[in-house]
This record gives C-alpha cells, sequence and structure tokens, in this order.
C-alpha cells in the first residue's frame, strides 16, 4: 500500500486541479461569467477594427456569386461571418443579443469560375470555392450610439485587402435600411444562420 501512495497523491492532485479550473465563475446568476470582447473606438467616434476575430464564433458563410445574378451581384463573396464569444453566450441563454454584441463579417472572395454559372470543378466536386480575403463589415449593437439606425451600426473596413484600421458608421439608408426590412430578427439575418436562429 505505501508504494501506490504517491500515485494516489498524484490521481487526487490531478482531480482537484482539473476540479478547480472547471469551476464556474461568479456571474450575476451564479454561472460562469466569460469575459467579453467590447467595441472600441477612436477620440474621433471610429470603431477600431476588432482583433481575434478569426477565434471568434463561426456562424455561417452565405454566397451570392455574380455569376448567378447576372454579373452583379451586391455581395459577390463569401460572408464569413462570426459573433463575439460572451455575445453569443449571452444570446444562447437569453435570445437577445446583448449591448455590445459585435458581429464580424469577413469578406472572401470565390476562386476564378471555370464554368458559365462561375462554379469550378476540384477534387471535392464541382461548386464555388474561397479564394483571397477581400475586407470586412462589422455590426455592433449599441442602442443609444445608433439609434438612427435600428441600434446597430453598420462598418466596412474596405472592400479589398488590406482591412483599414478604422470605420465611420454607415448612414440609414445603407446597410440598416436593408437589415430593418429583410433580416428576421433584431435587425440580423438569423434566417441564415442555425445557430442563431432559435
Amino acid at each position: 500500500m505505501r508504494t501506490s501512495l504517491p500515485i494516489i497523491s498524484v490521481i487526487f492532485s490531478a482531480i482537484v486541479v482539473t476540479t478547480a479550473f472547471a469551476q464556474p465563475g461568479s456571474g450575476d446568476d451564479g454561472s460562469q461569467a466569460r469575459k467579453r470582447y467590447l467595441p472600441e473606438y477612436t477620440k474621433s467616434g471610429e470603431l477600431i477594427l476588432p482583433k481575434n476575430y478569426h477565434e471568434w464564433v463561426y456562424v455561417g458563410s452565405p454566397l451570392t456569386p455574380n455569376a448567378l445574378n447576372g454579373g452583379k451581384a451586391n455581395f459577390p463573396e463569401f460572408h464569413n461571418v462570426y459573433i463575439e464569444p460572451g455575445s453569443y453566450a449571452i444570446y444562447k441563454k437569453t435570445g437577445k443579443f446583448p449591448e455590445g454584441t459585435i458581429f464580424f463579417k469577413e469578406l472572401q472572395l470565390t476562386l476564378p469560375g471555370q464554368n458559365p454559372d462561375g462554379s469550378r470543378t476540384e477534387a471535392s466536386g464541382r461548386g464555388y470555392f474561397p479564394g483571397k480575403f477581400n475586407g470586412a463589415d462589422v455590426t455592433v449593437k449599441d442602442s443609444k450610439r445608433y439609434a438612427d439606425t435600428g441600434g446597430w451600426g453598420y462598418f466596412n473596413f474596405n472592400h479589398h485587402e488590406p482591412k483599414a484600421p478604422t470605420a465611420t458608421a454607415k448612414p440609414n439608408n445603407e446597410c440598416a435600411f436593408c437589415h430593418r426590412a429583410s433580416a428576421k430578427k433584431d435587425d440580423i439575418w438569423t434566417q441564415f444562420y442555425p445557430l442563431l436562429d432559435n
């Protein structure tokens, strides 16, 4: 029994350490409080390009290629959409996007087409395949700051690379108009993102 005591001690220590890291933090409701990344602005009020968005929760990639839209698609790229993780956790719990929610939409061109419909054939079959990154759009929820655009601010960080370091909010007659008219929930296109369509 004496020879097995060190082994038991090691196992017990591992359990204690694992349990300690697994314990939930103290949120207002006793659940784990995830630290949120909130919007950052310049002194003049421009939104600063969010950081580490590739580590956020990926929700989907709608695509409306030029070749299927008479060569004039409004949004011809893949829209790789991410939501800030802390905001996503609150949304899944409450069904509402909290103030400070950030959606990051990275634009990504398709690889050049080989067929009239813009598709190409690769080892996996015929379809549309992602190519170069092509800028980004960002949406921020702030009911006071963006009251004129339905409580959401809409930003473009270039429609090409590199992405701009900062961006100003778009007026109501641009992004907000379409979102307010056609998006399913709280001006967000949840109908295209199963992770959000609850």
